[in-house]
């Protein structure tokens, strides 16, 4: 696998930051610095940002955090593609449509451009407070223009991984196409892969996976819950899926793997976040939370024991993909089990 990706310590979990920029309800800096906090307490030294996430508040209040903390102690990410500008048309409203709790003072603006993309970081390091962050990604290139970010933007961000201004480069986005695109430039660490591969559904086991193998890619998975869908022992049938309703067969699937789960009285959660992290190709999985209990909940999640009858009936009874390579226990990271 590339150098860059495997040399970045993320550790198994990353906390995805996107709650303290105030997704779906508002924190105030202390809720979030409790967050934050018990993240820290949890063993947790990755932590993912975006200036998408509460218009730059997320990437303010990690960096307040993180600065409390030695540099050398701690990953972090952020992404670039939107620079955030003064919005002429705020009217004192908050930003519902993006489902963040904030003021519309500012507005996104894309830019995928070689000087976007210097210009997002530069602005970036400037609301973080740091010198540095580890890995930059470019963030959701599928919903502006898939060509622009393979032309362009992935290009800049190779130049700042070869000058050394950051360690890791990569992608993330929710559409295989993007992702599969992306890994086949060959010129990126690393894929975020949201809400493509998880207990519910593998499609990034099909085109992504193959294409990272093939380029020395590294995935970072987001999303592991479904939008909640898998966050609790018992589906629930008007639960969110994709921030939306639940297609009927995603749900029957579902059913049929919590009941599995419960004939091992094994938590649902607890298999929803191990299964991700057993794919070699897998280098951390991103969680978010908005209250310090969720996060010491996904640690205990994370590291609590789940029975290999559980991984064996999920394959026999063709509940997860047959392309999900089994793995077996190793001391660093699972590997595949031809190989051992």
């Amino acid at each position: 696998m590339r150098t860059a990706a495997t040399a970045v310590p993320f550790g198994d979990l990353t906390y995805g930051a996107a709650n303290v920029g105030n997704l779906f309800r508002a924190l105030t800096d202390d809720d979030a610095a409790a967050v934050l906090e018990a993240a820290w307490e949890a063993g947790i030294r990755s932590f993912d940002t975006a200036p998408h996430y509460g218009l730059g508040l997320s990437e303010r209040r990690l960096g307040a955090f993180l600065r409390t903390k030695p540099r050398d102690e701690f990953v972090i990410s952020t992404k670039v593609g939107r620079l955030l500008r003064p919005n002429p048309e705020a009217d004192g409203g908050l930003d519902l449509d993006n489902d963040f709790h904030v003021p519309t003072d500012l507005r996104r603006e894309w830019d995928l451009s070689a000087d976007g993309i210097r210009r997002s970081l530069e602005e970036s390091l400037e609301r973080l407070g740091l010198d540095r962050v580890d890995v930059l990604y470019l963030h959701d290139p599928e919903r502006h223009s898939l060509r622009e970010g393979l032309d362009s933007a992935i290009p800049a961000l190779a130049a700042l991984r070869d000058e050394r201004t950051v360690s890791a480069v990569g992608v993330g986005a929710m559409t295989t196409e993007a992702l599969t695109a992306s890994a086949e430039t060959g010129a990126i660490d690393l894929l975020m892969v949201a809400g493509r591969f998880t207990l519910a559904e593998q499609p990034a086991a099909l085109d992504v996976f193959p294409a990272c193998d093939r380029n020395g890619v590294g995935v970072v998975v987001a999303s592991v819950f479904n939008s909640g869908l898998l966050a609790q022992d018992v589906p629930a049938r008007d639960g969110r899926y994709e921030y939306g309703s639940v297609p009927d067969d995603v749900f029957d699937r579902v059913s049929a793997i919590a009941a599995v789960c419960a004939e091992f009285d094994v938590p649902l959660p607890h298999v929803a976040l191990q299964f991700v992290q057993r794919h070699p190709l897998v280098r951390t999985v991103v969680v978010g939370a908005s209250r310090p209990e969720q996060i010491r909940q996904n640690a205990e999640r994370m590291g609590a024991p789940v029975p290999d009858g559980v991984w064996n009936r999920l394959e026999e009874d063709g509940l997860v993909s047959a392309l999900s390579p089994r793995c077996v226990p190793s001391s660093e990271r699972c590997v595949p089990s031809s190989d051992v």
